[in-house]
């Protein structure tokens, strides 16, 4: 069943208000939870930030698992409509791109789906729950070499981690070392947070798969891939209440903290740690990476400027210039980006705009975006041996597909 309002008309237009050449990209988004609202507002905004835009996002439909909640998603998202099964958008001659905004567990059927449907296919992170599951993905994407695919890895597209890939790939570490990467959130800390689907073992919840999806693929996109790793879970509120106020509980079955040691393909290691109990921390993501040249460091909290420190500066006996280096990232984007001003304060919604610019410029240009499927899958090969390591203690080795 559908329910239908009238189709909102749009068009990308230059500094002179002429309609720019672009191309009519029709969205049908799956889900409309939080982060399906999060890439709705991206949508809507990407005609605004980009001068010209190369692509004219259309929010054609939403699939929600309930009737009430696909018509408040075609009414609050500007949707042309809504329905209730997947079948629905994948039917539209008019609808290009799924959107796979649903819980972990219900991503690999709706990705196959949508591509067996011809259909290009942007999906949020983790990829899936199991390594399995992801090689059938791999499976479905490689039989559709003609379709794009895209990750919502939004985090390789803040500003500073932007900066970072650029001195790294010039050489500006030199020989990597070693690395520390965090992301931390606070938001399990109370008893009382009742049981949910980021809390079930079968759904894919837990810090490793919610938290430490975005930093091992930022690791990796910054400093390649993993060759093994060595890992210890814990969980530290093994019972929660069924739902708020109630004093029936279930088990637990996921880590509320993980830490991982790395070994770099490379060469050199690293220390990574994703964590739902970071007690007073809000969005922890951060890394330091130290090289035989120099080393950098991010924080999220401090997320408009990225830090440097150059060891090929010379020094002399009162220190001379050396020292870290304070690089203004702030909201600097390169062309077509036009909204806001680069000297302006950077937010956690612009890395999502900026992700699914990537994804649907690549698709109307023709050319590979940033982070496909394909990444995802080479993160779901590192939570794998994460998991195997974590259940005995020894070393995994991290068996990414070629």
């Amino acid at each position: 069943m559908c329910y239908a309002t009238c189709p909102r008309q749009g068009a990308c237009q230059n500094a002179s208000g002429e309609d720019a050449m672009s191309k009519r990209i029709g969205i049908g988004l799956v889900g409309f939870g939080f982060i399906g609202k999060v890439h709705t507002l991206a949508y809507r905004s990407i005609p605004l930030y980009f001068d010209p835009c190369p692509v004219e996002p259309v929010l054609v439909g939403v699939c929600t698992s309930r009737p009430e909640t696909a018509q408040k998603a075609v009414r609050t998202g500007g949707f042309e409509f809504g329905c209730n099964a997947l079948e629905e958008l994948l039917q539209r001659d008019d609808i290009d791109v799924i959107d796979v905004c649903t819980p972990n567990q219900m991503h690999k059927e709706q990705v196959i789906a949508a591509l067996e449907a011809g259909k290009h296919v942007y999906c949020d992170k983790p990829l899936t729950v199991t390594l399995a599951d992801a090689m059938e993905i791999d499976a479905a994407a490689r039989s559709k070499p003609e379709l794009h695919h895209g990750m919502a890895f939004h985090c390789r597209f803040i500003p500073a981690v932007m900066r970072a890939k650029r001195m790294i790939d010039a050489g500006f570490l030199g020989r990597v070392y070693h690395f520390r990467a965090t992301y931390y959130h606070a938001g399990y800390t109370d008893p009382g947070r009742p049981i949910s689907w980021r809390l079930s073992k079968e759904a894919g919840g837990g810090a490793l798969s919610d938290l430490g999806s975005h930093i091992i693929d930022a690791m990796m996109h910054l400093l390649g891939g993993f060759s093994r790793v060595r890992a210890s879970m814990e969980t530290y509120i093994p019972e929660r209440p069924v739902s708020k106020g109630s004093a029936e509980t279930v088990p637990v079955e996921v880590d509320d903290y993980v830490c991982i040691e790395a070994e770099l393909a490379q060469g050199g290691r690293g220390l990574i740690e994703a964590s739902r109990f970071a007690t007073g921390t809000q969005d922890g993501f951060g890394f330091e990476i130290y090289g035989e040249k120099g080393s950098l460091r991010f924080d999220m909290m401090d997320a408009n400027y990225l830090y440097a420190y150059d060891d090929t500066v010379p020094g002399d006996e009162l220190g001379g210039m050396r020292g870290y280096t304070q690089i203004e990232c702030v909201q600097r984007y390169p062309a077509p980006s036009a909204l806001p001003s680069p000297k302006l304060p950077v937010g956690w919604v612009r890395f999502h705009i900026q992700s699914i610019y990537d994804f649907l410029s690549a698709l109307a240009e023709g050319r590979c975006g940033s982070a496909t499927l394909f990444d995802g899958i080479r993160v779901q090969t590192v939570d794998d041996a994460v998991r195997r390591s974590a259940g005995d203690g020894r070393w995994a080795d991290v068996n990414t597909p070629a």
